[in-house]
This record gives structure tokens, C-alpha cells and sequence, in this order.
């Protein structure tokens, strides 16, 4: 009995450390087990991507229009859920020379699904982008950074790479609600090839919004120029 219950606790144990390891490993910036991971463009050059995740919206053509005005070319990880009730938005984002990437159709967390559920949240996604009209390649960008070993196979068997970021402001609640520190936190912590994420297709995300005017006169004012995530990486 002591040796059934000695054994039962050992494999508790070890099916914590397990799920703890995968929880880890799904978060992690700098190792996949597939295929390329990106988080930062390894350069020496002044040159950085702003990217948005989510959307399209009816936030979209204030967004747009801030980029018009600061003549800055910026990478869209849109939702295929988004684009289709949106399309309009979408086409317009395309029409105004931005990159559209791929977030999955759901926004699902893209952890412990199946192959089919992977392609089907990939490709229908790839399809809408290009009802869109955008020609370029798709990058892609799992909903909440996660990937564990379905998503990173799928990506590195079709030859595409996991695109995530190496600044988010809004990870920090404190920062988040004040769009004076989102641009401080980014400026602070910009470095060459950086890869920066914000939301701004939601009005709960107004500080973000607010803040992107004030990120690209800061980084402008530092010498750095904006470049789409292909331009960056590729």
C-alpha cells in the first residue's frame, strides 16, 4: 500500500513538472521545437516594425490615418473572424500599403489542438487576407504568443516562420493606462531590429491608440526608420 501511494505521488509530481515545463516552453520568446521564431530582426541598423494585433475594426481608419500623417508603413496581425465581419476595414488597410499578417481566425489559444484545427484556423485566415487584397506574404503570429508543438510543425513544414515581438508596453498594467508611459517604456527599451506590439482596435486599448503618434515621433527623434515585419526579417 505505502509503495501504491509512494508511486501515485511520484506521478502527480511529475505530471506537474510536465504541465509546468509545457506552460513554459508554450510562453517562451527565444525556443520552439519547429521552425523559425522571431522576435527581434538581428541587426545593427536603426530600423524597427510596429505591428498591431487583432482588428480589423472600426477603429481601423483612426489607425490609418495617424500612419498616413507620420508617413510610417506598419504590419497588422489581423483575426479572420475580424476581416470577414470587416472587410471593408481590411481592404482599406491594404489599400494604404501595410502588411497583413495572420492571428489565427479565433484568437484561440493554438496550444493542445489538433493538426486539422491548426490549418483550418491558418488557412481560412490566409484566404480572407487575400479576399483583402493583399499579394504579400502572410506572416503569422499566434493568439497570446502561444505555441507549443502542433502550431511551430505546421508553420516550419509550409515554410513560415513564428513572429512575435520583443516590446509590449501593455504587458504592464501600470504602463498600459498611461499613454505617456507606453512611449516611454518603448523608447527606453527600443534597441536596432526591435519588433513592437500594441492593440488599438478596441476602445478599452485608448492609451494604446493614443500612444502610437507619440512612439514614432519619439523613435523618429532617435534616429530609427519603420519598416513592415517582412522588410525587417527577410
Amino acid at each position: 500500500m505505502k509503495k501504491i501511494v509512494i508511486y501515485t505521488s511520484f506521478v502527480i509530481i511529475l505530471l506537474i513538472g510536465l504541465a509546468y515545463s509545457g506552460l513554459k516552453l508554450s510562453s517562451s520568446r527565444d525556443f520552439q521545437f519547429f521552425g523559425g521564431l522571431v522576435t527581434r530582426a538581428d541587426t545593427s541598423e536603426k530600423v524597427v516594425a510596429l505591428t498591431f494585433d487583432d482588428g480589423p475594426t472600426d477603429q481601423t481608419d483612426e489607425i490609418l490615418t495617424i500612419l498616413k500623417e507620420e508617413e510610417v508603413k506598419a504590419t497588422f496581425f489581423v483575426t479572420g473572424r475580424e476581416v470577414e465581419e470587416n472587410l471593408k476595414e481590411a481592404k482599406e488597410i491594404v489599400a494604404e500599403g501595410h502588411e497583413l499578417g495572420n492571428h489565427s481566425y479565433s484568437h484561440e489559444r493554438m496550444v493542445l489542438k489538433t493538426p486539422s484545427f491548426i490549418r483550418n484556423e491558418i488557412e481560412s485566415t490566409d484566404k480572407l487576407i487575400r479576399k483583402a487584397g493583399y499579394e504579400g506574404k502572410i506572416q503569422f503570429r499566434p493568439p497570446y504568443g502561444k505555441k507549443l508543438i502542433g502550431l511551430p510543425y505546421y508553420l516550419n513544414k509550409h515554410d513560415r516562420k513564428t513572429i512575435l515581438w520583443n516590446i509590449e508596453p501593455e504587458t504592464y498594467p501600470e504602463i498600459a493606462s498611461d499613454s505617456t508611459k507606453i512611449v516611454k517604456h518603448v523608447s527606453e527599451n527600443i534597441q536596432p531590429g526591435s519588433i513592437i506590439l500594441l492593440h488599438v482596435m478596441y476602445d478599452s486599448r485608448r492609451e494604446s491608440m493614443k500612444s502610437v503618434k507619440g512612439i514614432i515621433q519619439e523613435l523618429k527623434g532617435k534616429g530609427y526608420t519603420f519598416k513592415t515585419v517582412s522588410e525587417l526579417v527577410e
